[in-house]
């Protein structure tokens, strides 16, 4: 009995273990079914999908009038399923000849024990004629897959702006870096189901995942800003062969870039057929460098500011030379400039009247203003690469220092850096953060998704003060050393700058300068300002002669793309430097006869067309300015009382 009593509790023990085990797996069950099941099943799926991606197309980037500066075309991609292709020798000797690749190492790729494989770089990217010769084919595991090839319509216009994309369609340099996620979009996929070989289910559906296209990028750029600007820096290239040119075009009230180039240029299409030191350098935010006496626009503004200087009224003499703790600083006018106010301190660029003025503010004034105009940090402008400039330590700055930062001198800065402080001078006192991104756009439906408004970093100097610096830099153009840049019937402002290199060795570099100039217009309200810095162009090296003239024409251009009517109320321009002549006003030649026109002498080149005996009209009209040699062009008629005379 003991016995069949023991055998029965252990039965009934082991029945309670088998059910709680049961009841433990049932429990385990409903909660894999009922609680994990759906990301069970998603895992599942995911282990038996297989999937031929869909590239997104890429945004488009545009000028801020809509002008599409870098586009997308279509250019399929060929793939490779290893495991679903049947015939590999076949398959290869039939794809070889249309891919343009060899037959061996395309067996060699088709071989590979991969899920995908990308036939790489010759199925990369193909003509649509030669994607659809793949596709006639109807090869077991080959896939034609969409993809896109980045189109640049203007070519090298705005290259180290744009930048360029790599082999995955992500960017890797300028607006297509630092938009990237932006522009880029979501990739798509056809999704079928395939066995743990990586065969495809036979009777299984097969499911497409629509990519989801990148956003497009409206920037700041003005496409005929930059085409004027790159004009002017081409023909330079080719007039002086500088080793670089650099070139920017800022609106002063924004922040706005409306233009921005480096040269020399590539082609961001085709960027590996360039050394790397030519695509990889945006110079207007990477490269540094003494600036010259462009900086001394700087100190003006700070002398002003503290009441260090009143520009007419004072007087500074310039003996051709000053000293400063024991160094003789020397001014680039041999013998000096002699007599002479502090306006006309700033229009003949004299180094020893800025030396006085930065020994008037003082190392501590001086250099709290250079930092508070954004030397020595960067600007934050929305590109990769930015360099932040450098500055004298004040604890290591002694008065020759102070002395040579005064007019630029002994500091490196960047363009961007130059472009955006003398923007702040000129525009009120206002340092804006430079930018190129005007808005981000949905590529279907064009709806807004993003807009970057202008950002004020800080006011640095008073509405006053930012008035008489405009009215000197007027001055430097229609009297000083910045007259090449003088365009007649606008009001332009602006300084020359002349800097020697600095060797890697931190010595000063013979013969070697950088030559530039930074203008603004109109002079009494500032709507562009532009920059120009040439390289050790060949033969004359002045700002004044080189880099001014080029600042000239570009604004007279813009001002014209920009509808800015021409202003009165300027300084006229007092001096002319040869070749220069002054304008001389057009005539009324109304009425004027044929024989009274071959008696008479004009410095204009005329233009006759139409028959008659009198001029009945001209273009241009009478008192337009016109520089000696220009043409004018007479339309001749009938006499009004019918021929008597």
């Amino acid at each position: 009995m003991a016995t069949n009593r023991t055998v029965r509790r252990r039965i009934a023990f082991f029945g309670l273990l088998v059910g709680a085990g049961l009841f433990l797996i049932a429990v385990r069950l409903a909660y894999l079914m009922l609680v994990q099941g759906d990301a069970l099943l998603a895992r599942a799926e995911a282990l038996w999908t297989r999937e031929v991606p869909f590239e997104a197309k890429r945004g488009r980037i545009l000028d801020r009038n809509g002008v599409v500066l870098v586009d997308n075309e279509s250019a399929p991609s060929v793939l490779a399923v290893p495991a679903q292709i049947t015939d590999p020798e076949g398959t290869a000797r039939a794809l070889a000849p249309v891919l343009g690749m060899a037959e061996s190492r395309l067996r060699e790729l088709l071989a590979r024990r991969q899920l995908l494989v990308r036939l790489a770089p010759e199925g990369r990217r193909l003509s649509l004629d030669r994607a659809a010769q793949v596709e006639r084919l109807g090869l077991p595991g080959i896939y034609v897959a969409e993809d896109y090839r980045r189109v640049y319509p203007y070519g090298t216009l705005a290259a180290h702006v744009l930048g360029f994309v790599g082999a995955d369609n992500q960017g890797l340099l300028g607006l297509e870096r630092e938009y990237d996620a932006v522009l880029a979009g979501r990739r798509g996929a056809i999704a079928f189901y395939a066995d743990a070989r990586g065969r495809r289910m036979p009777g299984q559906p097969t499911r497409y995942v629509p990519p989801e296209d990148g956003h497009d990028l409206v920037t700041t750029l003005d496409v005929r800003i930059q085409e004027i600007l790159e004009r002017e820096m081409a023909d330079a290239w080719q007039t002086y062969r500088p080793k670089s040119i650099i070139g920017l075009v800022v609106d002063p009230k924004t922040g706005d870039v409306l233009a921005m180039a480096s040269y020399p240029t590539f082609d961001p299409a085709d960027y590996r057929a360039y050394p790397p030191e030519v695509y990889n350098r945006n110079q207007p935010i990477w490269r540094m460098y003494e600036p010259g006496s462009t900086f001394k626009i700087i100190t003006l503004a700070a002398a002003l500011e503290e009441k260090k200087v009143d520009l007419d009224r004072e007087h500074f003499f310039d003996p051709g030379s000053i000293v400063v703790a024991g160094a003789r600083i020397r001014c680039w006018k041999p013998g000096g400039h002699g007599d002479q106010t502090f306006l006309q301190v700033v229009e003949n660029s004299c180094n020893p009247g800025f030396v006085e003025l930065g020994l008037r503010l003082g190392k501590e004034t001086l250099m709290r203003y250079v930092r508070a105009f954004g030397f020595g940090a960067k600007t934050g402008i929305d590109l990769p690469g930015e360099a932040t400039g450098l500055l004298f330590s004040e604890a290591r700055m002694g008065p020759v220092e102070l002395a040579t930062t005064a007019f630029g001198q002994g500091v490196s800065v960047t363009p961007i850096q130059q472009a955006m402080a003398v923007s702040a001078a000129i525009n009120g006192g206002t340092l804006y953060t430079p930018h190129l991104a005007k808005k981000i756009v949905d590529a279907k439906t064009g709806a807004v998704v993003r807009t970057f408004a202008p950002q004020a970093k800080r006011t640095v100097v008073s509405e006053a003060t930012s008035r008489e610096v405009r009215r000197a830099l007027e001055s430097v153009v229609a009297n000083g050393t910045g007259s090449r840049a003088y365009v007649d019937g606008y009001r332009v402002g602006g300084k020359t700058g002349t800097a020697q290199k600095v060797g890697p060795d931190g010595r000063y570099l013979a013969g070697e300068y950088i030559v530039s100039f930074i203008g603004f217009a109109p002079a009494d309200d500032p709507a562009v300002v532009a920059y120009v810095a040439v390289d050790h162009p060949e033969g004359i090296q002045f700002g004044g002669v080189v880099a001014a003239p080029i600042v000239g024409r570009v604004l007279e251009d813009v001002l014209h793309v920009l509808d800015i009517p021409p202003r009165s109320g300027g300084l006229k321009k007092s001096k002319y430097v040869y070749p220069e002549m002054p304008p001389v006003e057009v005539p009324n030649f109304i009425g004027m006869s044929v024989d009274a026109l071959r008696r008479s002498f004009y410095t204009f080149s005329l233009e006759i067309e139409g028959t008659g005996d009198v001029v009945i009209d001209q273009a241009p009209a009478p008192g337009t300015k016109l520089a000696p040699g220009g043409k004018v062009r007479l339309y001749l008629g009938p006499r009004p009382d019918g021929g008597r005379r």
